[in-house]
């Protein structure tokens, strides 16, 4: 067995493969980009190595940064994780003549799988089933509106070299085609170095099933069962669970085979996923992806095997552990993916850095993260913060601790997907197992409603003030810093008001001997708050019990309730109300990033939504477009210029403005 191991990656998967090295008895080298250097994954390891900026294409993507690194440590064995370089044969190969093993399957197996169009073409020769489509290597404009008409609309067009929903569009009418090749075929570039697209017949209520192979070099090949993960966003995957919910023994036994006959039409060695649509009794292969999942953790759960273990033996050029006889299931396993993103942007990826961090635990829990409470959410890398898996007797019980999971779940600084995760866990059609790639955009109003009434959650905010307050004089032992609102002839009222995004909601607090009288937006009874574990409190008011976590940060209260997270700001009582400004023109970057393209000139009339520029960030593109028809009087930017959050990229004479 190897007595090193260099990850080339960063994050949970970095942080993931690192517990398995070290338990294993190998020495761990990390790498790092610049603004890496204090990440989690650094400080786990034994020592680490800087491979370049912070930009992934001047690091963690530049072969000849990593070969240094890996000569530098003396590492036996390179582990690539998923993403990055990790399904790069160049790579492979450069790791192989730099003296170190590569943890993966042989470049000409990654080869045969890299393009999609080429791995649809050799599937269909081996006999599996594959969606009708165009694979063919001509890219014209021309070629592909034929064949799209051909296979017929909706179609779906995807990037050749890559996955993730990167370089992915569905395109329902022949006249948004052009525009979806051109967009699909950008960022495909940006994110795999290659443009090259292939399109497919969209189904209309499929289901994404992908079967965990694993190979070893003496000619074995067998499955590990099948992952469902239909539950998507943006064509990325949200939830992923073991056993798929409805698999019947004869349709695991044919999605098996197929799978294991992809594997060995390629010569494959090591850990590998298959990845199926299916619909109505059809399956059909859809990409073969020649690393580790994110998802892997729900077959380890349901398997008990260690897949990294695995992927180090077969390496090392042991035989498989097991044969497939051998491979049994037990119990059920759901993975809720924890990004920071706000659902309802539309998905939109947040950056910040991570005040407050408090991820579950508990019976049949797992947490897999590569991140800390002040580590930074970057505008550079992947927005996941943390893999939350749950693993029950049956579904049901794995879904009920997913959902107290979730609920325990407390993050602050970035916003987060998990309210949006913990209705996703608890809707009924979830619940029936009802599950298709639509499934999140046909439930939308559920899963994305409107905030609630916030007076509950400014009692918490409050009830957290007056509570740090009173310990804070306790400690001072002053009488002077008393904070029990005793002053001459009565006890003290006060107004506390917070801003919950453009409302103000104002608590009226009374002081009491052992506690308060709160009032607020029509709640009003006697409150008090004791500390449980954690930031949670203990609260009672008019009545009632309940607890919420509440974490402050400068002004900032996050609250945290069961399955709503709400931030609410501590303003001056005094200050007028909180409106929003209408028809100003002025077009602020959502996040940082690069501008791409721009897709006007000063001076151009523009309608309501029209394109105005492309902004690329988190490896997905965002096109930024008009709020109101009006003419541009102003682009600050230009392609290729980054920007930052809140910097104002264009000004706009609005129609809302009387600008034009």
């Amino acid at each position: 067995m190897f007595r090193s191991v260099l990850v080339a990656n960063r994050g949970e998967i970095a942080c993931r493969v690192m517990a398995t090295a070290r338990r294993m008895g190998m020495r761990t080298i990390a790498v790092h980009s610049e603004a890496d250097r204090d990440a989690l994954h650094v400080r786990l390891a034994d020592e680490a190595w800087p491979i370049g900026p912070a930009p992934a294409r001047e690091s963690y993507l530049s072969v000849p940064a990593l070969i240094a690194a890996i000569r530098a440590s003396g590492a036996e064995a390179v582990h690539p994780g998923y993403g990055f370089l990790s399904e790069n044969a160049e790579f492979a190969e450069a790791v192989a003549a730099a003296g170190a093993v590569f943890v993966g399957p042989p470049p000409a197996a990654i080869r045969a799988m890299g393009s999609k169009s080429a791995a649809k073409a050799l599937m269909e020769q081996a006999g599996v089933p594959v969606v009708p489509g165009y694979h063919g290597q001509d890219q014209s404009p021309a070629v592909i509106a034929a064949e799209a008409a051909r296979i017929g609309y909706p179609v779906l067009v995807k990037a050749s070299a890559g996955g993730g929903g990167r370089g992915m569009r569905v395109v329902a009418r022949p006249e948004d085609l052009a525009a979806a090749l051109e967009g699909a075929a950008r960022e495909a570039a940006s994110a795999f170095g290659d443009g090259r697209l292939l399109i497919e017949k969209y189904l209309t209520r499929p289901r994404h099933i992908e079967l965990q192979v694993f190979a070893d070099a003496h000619g074995a090949a067998i499955h590990l069962f099948e992952r469902d993960c239909s539950v998507q966003r943006r064509h990325q995957k949200v939830i992923e669970e073991a056993p798929a919910p409805g698999m019947t023994a004869e349709r695991r036994r044919a999605m098996g085979e197929a799978a294991t006959q992809a594997a060995r039409a390629i010569g494959y060695a090591g850990a590998g996923t298959v990845e199926f649509i299916a619909e109505g009794e059809q399956f059909w292969f859809m990409e073969m992806n020649t690393r580790l999942q994110v998802e892997h953790p729900v077959t380890e759960q349901v398997t008990g095997l260690d897949l990294v273990e695995w992927q180090f033996r077969v390496a090392a050029g042991e035989r498989l552990p097991l044969a497939q006889e051998q491979v049994a299931l037990a119990g059920h396993a759901i993975e809720a993916r924890l990004y920071a993103e706000d659902p309802a942007q539309d998905f939109r990826p947040a950056t910040g850095r991570l005040v407050h961090l408090a991820l579950p635990a508990g019976p049949g829990i797992r947490v897999d993260s590569g991140v800390a409470a002040g580590d930074a959410v970057s505008v550079h890398y992947d927005a996941m913060i943390a893999k939350i898996v749950a693993h029950g007797r049956d579904r049901g019980e794995a879904l009920a601790r997913l959902s107290a999971a979730l609920a325990a779940t407390e993050v602050a600084g970035v916003a987060t997907n998990r309210d949006f995760l913990a209705r996703l866990a608890v809707h009924p059609a979830f619940a029936a197992a009802d599950l298709d790639t639509g499934f999140i955009a046909r439930h939308a109003a559920a899963l994305l409603p409107a905030p609630g009434p916030a007076a509950e959650d400014a009692v918490a905010a409050a009830l957290a003030l007056l509570l740090a307050e009173r310990e804070a004089a306790a400690a001072d032992r002053s009488p002077w810093a008393a904070a029990d609102g005793w002053r001459i002839g009565e006890r003290q009222r006060r107004t506390l008001a917070f801003r919950d995004g453009e409302h103000r909601i104002v608590v009226l607090v009374h002081h009491a001997a052992d506690g308060w009288r709160l009032e607020a937006d029509g709640l009003a009874g006697e409150a008090t708050a004791e500390r449980a574990a954690g930031a949670a409190l203990a609260i009672r008011f008019a009545g009632r019990r309940f607890r919420r976590a509440v974490v402050r940060s400068g002004d900032r209260f996050h609250v945290f309730g069961p399955s709503a997270t709400r931030v609410l700001v501590l303003v001056d009582p005094l200050a007028p109300a909180v409106s929003a400004e209408a028809g100003t023109g002025h077009l602020t970057a959502p996040m940082p990033g690069r501008i791409t393209r721009v897709l006007v000139a000063e001076g151009d009339d523009v309608a309501a939504g029209q394109p105005l520029l492309v902004l690329e960030a988190m490896k997905m593109e965002h096109t930024i477009r008009a709020p109101a028809a009006g003419r541009v009087r102003r682009l600050r930017y230009g392609e290729g210029d980054l920007v930052e959050e809140g910097a104002e990229m264009a000004e706009l004479a609005t129609d809302e403005a009387g600008g034009c």
